[in-house]
């Protein structure tokens, strides 16, 4: 349906482990050489100085990869850098092989960093307060553009703050994850790999904005990953208003879908709610919501609608009361941390189309 651009050279990223070592076999070099490159690509991050290399493994290097050979090694230009006025949050515009661009956002936090990758350029889902979703979708990313996004963002904090690691990873930027769940699922591979980049499973969370298959196949997959909802309304109507995406899938599925997922998996969701005033935060949208959910082990993250330009909606003032009236029915229930509101980089802000006019 959204088919993949044309290019027949392919990213080393883009290939597993035992896809390397098919390669090499193939190429008639010892697959055991694949340890040696894998540790390259996702240890050290290079591929140079060709020396490291046993010279089958860097005769097979200086014929299959490079400019014009089979493969090649997917490292996106930066095209522009925004830094936060917080200190804590970078902004990253990455220009793709193909030209398209998309945003990656890195946010330190006491003792920890996390980088928010994205999964599509654009996104088809609609989110009218989302600046992604007011794009519009233009094509789903390879696993090696995801894979890329993270290695650049852990290339920033070893030259910056090399005491620090990346020990999380939130696939919250532009696109909808389980719209491109072959890809998604592919990359995570590697980045959860103890021999690849090594960011444990749990430390790693989709959010979706509730495709119910992408949910169902998690569960019946039995994905280590945290899932996070994006739910936004306790009824058709109010989620429609803002999500128009849900209507495939009915609330009622979506809430069933929830169910079958903590059911199978046995671990927590967490529901996403952005908070817009006069649409989704009155007292009595809360006491639904806390319906809706019961019997399903969530917690429920409060965002603060942050402003965006096709959006005319207002933040809600109506925070806390909100939050007590889900407390008092027993759910846990925070406020996500704004981050980078400053630069753009904020929960439903990234917007790489409009960000690469401003910089051109």
């Amino acid at each position: 349906m959204h088919p993949f651009p044309s290019s027949p050279p392919s990213s080393l990223y883009h290939l597993g482990f035992a896809a390397i070592e098919s390669e090499l076999r193939a190429a008639e070099v010892s697959a055991h050489h694949a340890k040696a490159l894998w540790r390259a690509l996702y240890f050290h991050d290079e591929l140079e100085p060709a020396s490291q290399f046993s010279p089958p493994l860097r005769r097979w290097l200086e014929s299959a990869v490079g400019e014009g050979k089979r493969f090649f090694l997917d490292v996106p230009e930066v095209v522009a850098e925004s830094n936060s006025s917080d200190l804590l949050t970078r902004k990253y515009l990455l220009r793709l092989r193909d030209g398209h661009c998309v945003e990656t956002v890195l946010m330190g936090y006491d003792g920890r960093y996390t980088a928010c990758v994205s999964t599509q350029v654009g996104c088809a889902m609609g989110c009218v307060f989302c600046a992604t979703g007011q794009m519009g979708f233009v094509r789903h990313l390879r696993a090696g553009e995801i894979i890329a996004q993270v290695l650049h963002a852990r290339r920033v904090l070893r030259a910056t703050q090399p005491q620090r690691c990346l020990r999380n990873l939130v696939l919250m930027g532009m696109g909808e994850p389980l719209h491109n769940y072959a890809a998604v699922m592919q990359a995570l591979e590697v980045i959860a790999s103890v021999r690849g980049i090594n960011i444990g499973p749990s430390k790693i969370s989709i959010s979706t904005v509730g495709v119910v298959p992408g949910i169902l196949r998690m569960a019946a997959e039995s994905r280590p990953y945290r899932l996070a909802v994006s739910l936004h309304g306790s009824t058709e109507d109010e989620r429609a208003a803002l999500v128009p995406a849900g209507k495939p899938w009915g609330l009622g599925e979506l809430i069933e879908a929830c169910r079958t997922y903590g059911r199978l998996t046995g671990r927590r969701i967490f529901i996403e709610w952005t908070l817009v005033a006069g649409c989704n935060d009155s007292l009595e949208t809360a006491a639904r919501l806390a319906e809706l959910l019961r019997g399903i082990d969530v917690h429920i993250n409060l965002i603060p609608l942050n402003p965006t330009s096709g959006f005319g909606g207002v933040p809600s003032t109506a925070g806390h009361a909100f939050q007590r009236v889900l407390r008092a029915a027993g759910f846990p229930c925070t406020f996500r941390q704004r981050r980078g509101i400053d630069v753009t980089a904020g929960c439903g802000q990234l917007q790489a189309a409009k960000r690469l006019a401003e910089v051109k």
